[in-house]
């Protein structure tokens, strides 16, 4: 029997924000690798099933033993929280195998992502041209990544933050705030969603110059929105530009 390698992004965290194509290629897989958390996420769906789990900082040695699973024949499903594809586990598994010589079919399942479900819980700030940007900087450095902020800055798009704050990293939300406020208002709005999905989900409206003030840690995602952008009946809405 040959393998394969189901690379599937499991949303945020919520059942009801999992896709079918997700759940069916988790079900289909005989073994399911992740981050032990993400496991937790679809235990409804592991009985069973052989699991591969580890810990934070384990990205490389949890995609490597996911590629051997398959290429010794199983099915394996390697779960990413959000979308595969968007800081997770595809495009390590991409060039992992490329890297490595493993010979074994991937698919990459697509699944909803962190700055998607906290915008729909916020109400409409992705509407325009937008980007994102972590502002961790352990796969890049930080100069990278403040002239990439200081470009969108300058573009005037939406932007949403990933990784904004931890307990050690608090100068780059800072820097971020400051260019931001170099070619934005003050009162420009600010959405801020910690644990999307889970119980202790919660949701902030601030604005650019209160950001700073407010808790936000490594399982907030933060968007900042254009000069456009507004906050209406306690809504965050980004004007497409529709005549009303």
């Amino acid at each position: 029997m040959s393998g394969k390698l189901s690379v599937v992004g499991i949303g945020p965290g919520s059942t009801l924000d999992r896709t079918r194509r997700a759940e069916n290629a988790i079900l289909e897989a005989s073994v399911v690798a992740g981050y032990d958390l993400y496991l937790e996420h679809v235990k409804d769906l592991l009985p069973g099933k052989e699991q591969i789990a580890s810990g934070m900082m384990a990205e490389v040695e949890r995609c490597r033993a996911a590629l051997q699973a398959a290429q010794a024949g199983a099915q394996v499903a390697l779960v990413s929280s959000g979308d595969a594809g968007i800081y997770g586990m595809a495009g390590l598994a991409l060039e992992m195998a490329e890297a490595e010589g493993f010979s074994v079919p991937i698919e990459i399942v697509p699944g909803v992502s962190a700055a998607q479900s906290s915008a729909a819980r916020m109400g409409a700030p992705l509407m325009l041209d937008w980007a994102c940007i972590s502002l961790s900087d352990l796969m890049v450095d930080w100069d990278t990544i403040r002239r990439r902020i200081a470009a969108v800055a300058e573009a005037d798009m939406v932007l949403a933050l990933y990784n904004p704050r931890s307990k050690r990293r608090i100068k780059q939300l800072e820097e971020t705030v400051e260019i931001l406020l170099k070619h934005r208002p003050g009162s420009t709005p600010v959405g801020i969603a910690t644990a999307v999905g889970a119980p202790e989900e919660r949701i902030v409206l601030s604005t650019l110059d209160r950001l700073l003030s407010e808790d936000v840690g490594m399982r907030s995602l933060v968007i900042v929105g254009n000069k456009g952008s507004r906050v209406s009946s306690g809504w965050f809405i980004t004007p497409r530009g529709y005549e009303l």
